[in-house]
């Protein structure tokens, strides 16, 4: 292009900052300072979920590419996108296997402290796209019953696979969400789980939300949390992010400040989406697919050995998986300090996925090895 774009761009979209730079002109600001008044002569704007991108944004104002490095989307007013002919693109699945990887640690730590085995319990799983999926298949490869909820899904490919919410309730002693936020119509999620939803339950089933906070009506959850209806749950989002409710939080078993997500491979899957199509659209020059050159390392190193001899199963998985990601340091860090939560987003720190890391396995069965392979570990010894 003869002349260089103008780009906003929310300050803690990691790797991006240097990329586009020789292409185009590029401010960066916190998603919340990102205005009306600063994006009025931008042709492009890079965000995450604390952007709302709808007239109050875009009113007036240049913009006809919006890059999300986000899996949602309902931060962007979509119909006005369409009527105002701005573009949009997300990240669908980017972090899907952080995601799992946060809901496996969460539910390995449990099973730990609690003394129950994971392989004897039954999962329901509600919305089974890129998350949901891999959900599934890691519950699966552990031993568990897997139920599936997914209406937009069962709708396309019949009901063979899927059972109704009512199901799910009643069989589940885990149940977890994997879904969008939609506030009307068929397919709404806005407080799916409420006081009608926390009546039905009868089996104290663990909960974990890592979707959206207004998933589940915070005055329900608390409520069935005190009752005694829940036996154990797990928040990574919350109703009004980043002011949570303490009483929720001091409540719950793990507390998390919305960062199931973010793994480094999925920071750089949505950064690479959010600055390819860019590229793409506007015809900058950059090289096509591009990926970030320096990708650091996980904490620690990417070794984990585990002495497998007279350990059950579920005992070695979990020293797999807790040594790839402990929920536990999170939860400590938003306990103690819950109104820095935006901070311990913006400045989250390094964590790598399952594929990242070898295990030295002494003493370990084939049976245990596959699964640990099919999760996606290599094995090294």
């Amino acid at each position: 292009m003869s002349e260089k774009i103008k780009i906003i761009a929310d300050d803690k979209i990691p790797f991006l900052k240097g990329v586009l730079e020789p292409y185009a002109h590029i401010e960066y600001y916190s998603g919340n300072e990102i205005t009306s008044k600063k994006v009025k002569e931008a042709d492009a704007i890079i965000i995450r979920t604390r952007t709302k991108c709808d007239a109050r944004l875009l009113d007036g104002t240049k913009v006809k590419f919006i890059a999300t490095a986000t899996i949602g989307i309902d931060h962007i007013d979509v119909k006005y996108c369409k009527r105002n002919n701005i573009k949009w693109v997300n990240a669908p699945g980017c972090n899907s296997s952080s995601v799992m990887q946060y809901v496996m640690s969460a539910l390995f730590s449990l099973a730990l402290k609690e003394k129950f085995n994971l392989a004897e319990k039954t999962i329901g799983i509600i919305g089974v796209v890129n998350v949901g999926s891999k959900v599934q298949k890691a519950a699966e490869i552990i031993g568990m019953n897997v139920l599936l909820n997914d209406p937009p899904r069962e709708r396309k490919e019949g009901k063979k696979q899927f059972c109704n919410m009512e199901k799910i309730i009643e069989l589940s002693n885990i149940i977890t969400f994997h879904i969008p936020l939609i506030k009307e119509g068929i397919d709404k999620t806005f407080h799916l789980v409420n006081k009608k939803f926390i009546t039905k339950v009868k089996n104290k089933p663990i909960i974990i939300n890592t979707s959206r906070g207004a998933v589940i009506r915070t005055s329900a959850l608390k409520k069935a949390i005190k009752n005694n209806i829940v036996s154990y749950v797990v928040l990574d989002v919350w109703e009004n992010e980043p002011d949570i409710d303490l009483e929720l939080m001091n409540l719950v078993d793990f507390a998390t400040p919305h960062i199931a997500g973010y793994s480094t491979e999925g920071k750089v899957n949505g950064t690479t989406v959010c600055v390819n199509e860019i590229n793409k659209y506007f015809n900058l020059g950059l090289k096509s697919n591009w990926l970030p050159e320096k990708i650091p390392n996980a904490e620690g190193g990417n070794e984990i050995i585990i002495n497998c001899e007279n350990k059950s199963e579920q005992k070695i998985i979990s020293e797999a998986i807790l040594g790839t990601y402990s929920i536990d340091k999170d939860d400590i860090v938003l306990r103690n300090l819950p109104s820095t939560f935006e901070k311990q987003r913006g400045e989250y720190r390094v964590r790598r996925e399952f594929e990242n890391f070898n295990l030295i396995l002494n003493g370990c069965n084939s049976i245990v090895i596959s699964k640990l392979i099919k999760l996606g570990f290599k094995i090294i010894k």
